[in-house]
């Protein structure tokens, strides 16, 4: 009895740890598998009873935009019987609603997520391949009474991958007028990440030649298109200025700004605390807020669902399991560093305010294009609030009133706060390689206090701070220096208490460089707790260790008050 009910509770953990649909963004993998599923069907009506019949909805990405257009594609699909997909949720209550849409539409799901290449060449081929395998899916087209020989003749030559540039601009014009014939009904689109194309493009210098492709395919699918239902398409940018969408009629689009359908996208607080009951880790409600919440779209205050999930999964594992940054491997956070690259004194400043937790006041610019994101320094800001790096803050929470034309933006929760940091961290050491350093190195193995003094207080201020200059700045800032120059580098980070904070080799040369830091409150006391730094290598004899290996052993006690430190030599 024992060992079966030992078998039954193994095999109840076997299909718990199942559950959590990470990584899957199929709708009806997630409800044929029973994974966790919070419940964002009400989606459907509201697109439904949309007054346009063409929808842009931009959203960070992790926020869930693609498990909603599957779920869209799901209940439309006149391929599929969806009705045991749907049953116990939300939308299945209304019968009327249900009776009028599911499983009546011809529906394209057809998402540009992958469309990439250092090239536009290899991106071009990706692209066309993208087209190729959604025609895949529709090959009874090919036997179809009702298209002409003609079309299906260019059906063909895409299916086999031998189409013109021409006939890929109007393929998705030409599968959803073929879909119309055939069904005799209107077709519903769902398209997926459409600015990934153009993005990937603008990062590797082929932005106007995918941008010539990319506005065609959209003119001629969504202008003056009989065949067309509805069309949703998501991204991250609205790219209004393109003028990709120019003749489509009625076009709404819908961004984080907006309140209408933003409790769809993320998780709301109910969401969380629903999930955290079913895992019965309330007590871990606190940190799901801290690292994942923050996030401000229109009225409503939402979660990165990836995270919480991925988190969720992980405390399913090990109910000990910290709250980590998940973001950081699945997203291109290369937006942040071209942004720290090109930052100049504004930008510097107002990054090491947000890093500090505080929040800025700015203009944000939601018709944005690709090739001219760096043009001004709003447009740098817009990126990172509609990338979901930053968010807006309310003039409640802040007690302040917000001038008219701007936003209070901040930094949303520690898991971003962790990105920028790691972010501004690989710049430094990125960026300290090509600064001059040599006058630094210089004193260091000369004994030169005044000399290091002096140029480390110019590398401070060539830095990004952030944590208010508390004391793992200066320890990344002392560490960075020194990376990249041919010296071994050792932190106490890494070894624990007993070692010093940072100890410098060079091995060539046989010699030592020991550092200990300190922060100081106030500027006046640079000089004292200098001196007590140096106290502490003598009290716990950090140069001790190195005398018997290596010729000339230097210990130098250094303090740190915001941008400003002194040195000085044992």
């Amino acid at each position: 009895m024992n060992i079966f009910c030992s078998f039954v509770k193994n095999r109840i953990e076997m299909e718990n740890l199942r559950r959590y649909p990470i990584g899957i963004q199929t709708f009806s993998k997630i409800r044929e598998g029973n994974y966790l599923y919070i419940d964002k069907t009400e989606y459907v009506y509201r697109m439904t009873h949309s007054a346009s019949s063409y929808m842009f909805l931009s959203r960070p990405r992790r926020f869930g935009k693609t498990l909603g257009m599957s779920m869209l594609s799901s209940f439309f699909d006149i391929r599929t019987d969806s009705r045991e997909l749907f049953q116990g949720l939300e939308i299945s209550k209304d019968t009327e609603l249900c009776r009028r849409w599911q499983n009546q539409y011809p529906a394209i799901f057809l998402s540009f997520k992958d469309v990439d290449g250092l090239t536009f060449e290899s991106a071009y081929e990706m692209l066309s391949a993208t087209i190729t395998d959604l025609y895949k899916k529709h090959l009874y087209l090919l036997d179809s009474a009702q298209i002409n020989a003609y079309d299906k003749e260019i059906m063909h030559q895409i299916i086999e991958g031998r189409a013109s540039v021409t006939e890929i601009k109007k393929s998705l014009a030409l599968l959803i007028t073929a879909m119309r014939q055939h069904y005799g009904r209107q077709v519903i689109l769902l398209l997926d990440e459409y600015d990934v194309p153009v993005a990937k493009a603008s990062s590797h210098g082929y932005y106007a030649q995918m941008m010539e492709v990319i506005k065609a395919l959209m003119s001629t699918t969504l202008k003056d298109n009989a065949s067309l239902q509805f069309a949703v398409l998501t991204g991250c940018l609205k790219i209004a200025k393109e003028s990709i969408f120019t003749g489509t009629n009625n076009f709404v689009s819908d961004t984080i700004t907006s309140s209408h359908l933003n409790e769809y996208f993320g998780f709301t607080q109910k969401d969380v605390d629903s999930l955290l009951e079913v895992m019965q880790a309330a007590e871990q409600a606190e940190n799901v807020r801290k690292w994942y919440d923050g996030y401000h779209f229109g009225e409503f205050d939402v979660y990165c669902p990836w995270d919480v999930m991925n988190y969720l999964r992980d405390l399913q594992r090990d109910d000990k399991a910290k709250p980590a940054s998940y973001w950081k491997n699945t997203s291109d956070n290369a937006i942040i560093r071209s942004f720290i690259d090109y930052a100049g004194s504004s930008i510097t400043r107002k990054l090491e305010i947000l890093m500090s937790g505080g929040y800025i006041t700015q203009k944000i610019e939601e018709n944005l294009t690709y090739d001219y994101l760096h043009a001004s320094e709003d447009n740098l800001w817009s990126i990172l609030y509609l990338t979901g790096y930053l968010t807006q803050v309310r003039e409640q929470d802040i007690g302040e009133k917000i001038p008219e034309g701007l936003a209070a933006l901040a930094i949303p929760n520690a898991e971003i706060q962790e990105i920028f940091e790691t972010t501004v961290q690989t710049w430094f050491s990125d960026s300290a390689r090509s600064w001059n350093r040599h006058a630094l190195f210089t004193a260091v193995w000369d004994g030169d206090s005044e000399a290091m003094t002096r140029e480390m207080n110019t590398l401070l201020r060539m830095t990004i701070s952030y944590h208010d200059y508390r004391e793992d700045f200066y320890h990344a800032f002392l560490s960075g220096i020194f990376a990249g120059a041919g010296y071994m580098v050792e932190s106490n980070r890494e070894h624990g208490e007993g070692r010093s904070d940072v100890v410098v080799i060079d091995p060539h040369n046989g010699r030592v460089a020991v550092f200990e830091a300190k922060y100081s409150i106030t500027l006046e006391r640079l000089e004292p707790d200098c001196t007590e730094a140096l106290a502490r290598i003598d009290d716990r004899m950090y140069a001790k260790e190195f005398e018997d290996n290596y010729d000339q052993v230097l210990c130098y006690g250094i303090s740190f008050f915001r941008k400003r430190c002194y040195v000085k030599k044992k």
